[in-house]
């Protein structure tokens, strides 16, 4: 897996990273190391991530579009230009609506 070493001292539109695919989540590795990792992903309409947790806190940073992020049966709208932060260890899930692109940033412990 690329670990975005490729991308180091290079200014990137965040929104160019990754493109939409019809019926497809489509994600780049931008940092990817042992003290995190950052993420941009591309969700078509109707897809998203099922219910799950992380043992980490993940914040989501929306950069086209909006989501339906589900936190602990709680559901938030993320427009553009919106952040949220996912807690660890609380089940999580993401749906497009209709469809958006964001970063997702994982600090480890």
């Amino acid at each position: 897996m690329p670990d975005g070493s490729d991308l180091i001292g290079v200014v990137l539109n965040i929104k160019d990273m990754v493109s939409y695919q019809p019926g497809s989540v489509v994600s780049r590795t931008v940092i990817d190391k042992s003290t995190g990792t950052v993420t941009a992903f591309a969700f078509d309409s109707g897809q998203g991530l099922s219910e799950h947790t992380a043992p980490f806190d993940a914040m989501v940073q929306i950069v086209d579009g909006a989501a339906d992020i589900t936190i602990a049966g709680s559901v938030h709208t993320v427009g553009e230009g919106e952040m949220i932060i996912m807690p660890a260890n609380k089940p999580h899930s993401l749906k497009a609506n209709p469809k958006f692109k964001m970063l997702l940033i994982m600090i480890r412990k």
